[in-house]
């Protein structure tokens, strides 16, 4: 079952986080983004903290708006699945969410920061705090 939900947020994050090229291109889609990165910020920690799991009705519901939201800014479903498929944008969101952590004084690679980044945006109720829970 873990396995599973993982695999739903990891495509749920590369789903608008990459590169379909619509209008301007869901790349130039800032606040959307910003928005991804939440998501694969608490998938790392999720991940890679043990004490820590993921929220899924809350993830699954915020990409469900992403992905309304990018609709409604004129993206097809078939643009926004082109985006899961750009492995050069996984790797593009993957360097935001490591120097995201980085900046927090935490490590991608480094469960025990991974552990104590996630506590503190729990405590924090940040969007990112909202997705995840102590077990």
């Amino acid at each position: 079952m873990r396995m599973t939900s993982l695999a739903f947020l990891t495509v749920a994050v590369t789903a608008v986080s990459g590169g379909a090229l619509a209008q301007r291109g869901l790349v130039h889609e800032t606040d959307i983004n910003d928005k991804l990165l939440v998501v694969s910020l608490a998938d790392k920690v999720n991940r890679g903290c043990g004490s820590i799991s993921a929220r899924y009705w809350q993830a699954h519901s915020f990409v469900n708006e992403l992905k309304a939201e990018a609709q409604s800014r004129g993206y097809s479903r078939a643009e926004i699945d082109d985006y899961i498929e750009d492995k050069a944008n996984r790797a593009a969101m993957r360097q935001r969410r490591d120097a995201y952590f980085v900046s927090k004084g935490a490590s991608s690679t480094d469960p025990q920061s991974l552990c104590a980044f996630g506590y503190a945006e729990i405590q924090k109720q940040s969007q990112i705090g909202v997705l995840l829970r102590a077990k």
